[in-house]
């Protein structure tokens, strides 16, 4: 038993000396390791990237007698992505006897060219010897922002050269071409209307012409084509104008010679002002549809969900004539410029409706309104011959139905029209078809079953009919 004590205690004293050498020895490598210099590798010194691109950096190693200690290196970065610039990033490393660090030089840069956005045509025809007047121009630089201030411009003499650096020195040229060319023909513009109607035997009164030319001012207008008033038929007036640099333009007026209306006696022209309307036009176009009969619309300005009445009463066979575009007395009577300005309005409407202008016309209050006094004395009486030089057709009445007057009672309303008509004579017989006008909408059949039961026959009018018309009162 003595014996086998004594073994187990030199198996205890060899097994911590054992550990004492592995102590040691341990300590000695890891001591020889942080004593040598340790050894720093990276891919890259330098990397250059566009402003906000994404930084990566490199790849690296450190490393001391053949062990890798990379997770001791410490990075230090200023880089800055969205500013152009040059930035370093600081690779570092300690150990008990060195402090080794390495630089990597990350540029950050700007490598797009500024863009120059010319105002205007890049090519510019000028009248000859005259100056290109500079339209405008604008640099944007993706980096820099707005730079139209360091645009510089320099004038040759077929172009102008617009140049401009951004700050990290990017240029861009961009150039607008001149020609000192006139391709540009004069402009022709009718006074009155390109198409006139004259009664035969009456006199064509040239109502004349404006001419404008981009380059000259002085053009000469050549006015070819003969009227003879005398005999119906169709004459053609060809005006055309050439500048100095040859151009040319060209525009026709058509001079319908017809013969002088008749009095149709016995007829009746149905006529309705101030239309369309939601509530009533599509029944009045109902009933004249159903019973045959042509009337005449006076139309005015609505909104355009009511252009489709306007077209229909047209696709139907009724005459699509002009009242008035604002209906406000106040603007058509100012002067007789307001009044054709007006009436041109309504009537460039009517012509993108149907694809025909009119030249039929009643004057809102009729010719023998005296409101217009208000606003402009004497005009009426200047009007009702200015519209017929400019070759319009106006018709007042001679049956008022009332409603325009409040008259809101259909047997009233009947009444007046049948106890104003004449076999002897052309009846106009005035109503409206404004909004919620159920009077005269009700009393409609009834009308008309009354004339053609009396003998009369319905027409609408047109460019032939005789003219109605009452006395200017101003």
């Amino acid at each position: 038993m003595k014996k086998i004590r004594k073994t187990n205690q030199k198996e205890k004293k060899l097994t911590l000396l054992g550990i004492i050498i592995l102590i040691i020895t341990a300590t000695t490598t890891c001591t020889f390791l942080f004593l040598s210099s340790p050894k720093l590798e990276i891919e890259k010194s330098t990397l250059t990237f566009s402003y906000n691109e994404e930084i990566i950096l490199p790849k690296y190693r450190a490393y001391a007698m053949n062990k890798d200690i990379s997770n001791k290196v410490k990075i230090k970065s200023e880089v800055k992505k969205h500013k152009v610039g040059k930035y370093f990033v600081t690779y570092q490393i300690k150990t008990p006897t060195a402090n080794l660090k390495k630089l990597v030089l990350v540029k950050i840069i700007d490598p797009k060219k500024p863009v120059i956005t010319l105002k205007g045509e890049k090519e510019v025809f000028l009248c000859p010897n005259t100056t290109y007047q500079e339209d405008g121009f604008q640099a944007i630089d993706e980096y820099d922002g707005n730079i139209t201030k360091k645009v510089r411009t320099k004038t040759e003499e077929d172009k102008i050269v617009y140049q401009v650096e951004d700050s990290s020195h990017n240029k861009t040229e961009v150039e607008r071409k001149i020609y000192h060319e006139d391709k540009t023909p004069p402009t022709i513009t009718l006074k009155g209307q390109n198409k006139i109607y004259l009664s035969i035997n009456s006199t064509y009164q040239e109502p004349g012409y404006v001419v404008e030319d981009n380059c000259d001012k002085n053009i000469n207008v050549d006015v070819s084509g003969e009227v003879n008033t005398k005999k119906l038929g169709s004459y053609t007036i060809t005006y055309s104008a050439t500048d100095s640099s040859n151009n040319n333009a060209t525009i026709t007026r058509t001079i319908e010679v017809i013969n002088k209306p008749q009095n149709e006696k016995g007829t009746i022209y149905l006529t309705f002002d101030d239309g369309p309307s939601n509530t009533v036009t599509p029944k009045i176009l109902n009933i004249l549809k159903e019973k045959g009969i042509p009337a005449t619309f006076f139309v005015i300005n609505h909104d355009d969900s009511l252009n489709n009445l306007i077209k229909r009463e047209y696709q139907e066979g009724h005459t699509v004539a002009l009242h008035s575009y604002t209906h406000t007395y106040s603007i058509v009577y100012q002067s007789i410029d307001s009044y054709f300005n007006d009436l041109n309005q309504i009537r460039d409407k009517v012509y993108k409706i149907t694809g025909e202008y009119s030249n039929i016309i009643r004057f809102p209050g009729g010719s023998s309104n005296t409101v217009s006094k208000r606003f402009n004395k004497g005009i009426m009486s200047n009007l009702v011959n200015e519209v017929n030089n400019k070759g319009f057709h106006y018709f007042d009445w001679n049956i008022d139905c009332g409603d325009g007057a409040g008259i809101k009672d259909a047997n009233k309303i009947y009444n007046n029209v049948t106890t104003g008509l004449s076999p002897n004579r052309e009846n106009v017989v005035l109503m409206h078809d404004f909004e919620n006008n159920y009077g005269t909408l009700n009393a409609l059949s009834e009308i008309i079953d009354y004339g053609i039961k009396e003998g009369y026959q319905f027409k609408k009018i047109t460019m032939d009919t005789m003219e109605v018309h009452h006395r200017p009162n101003n």
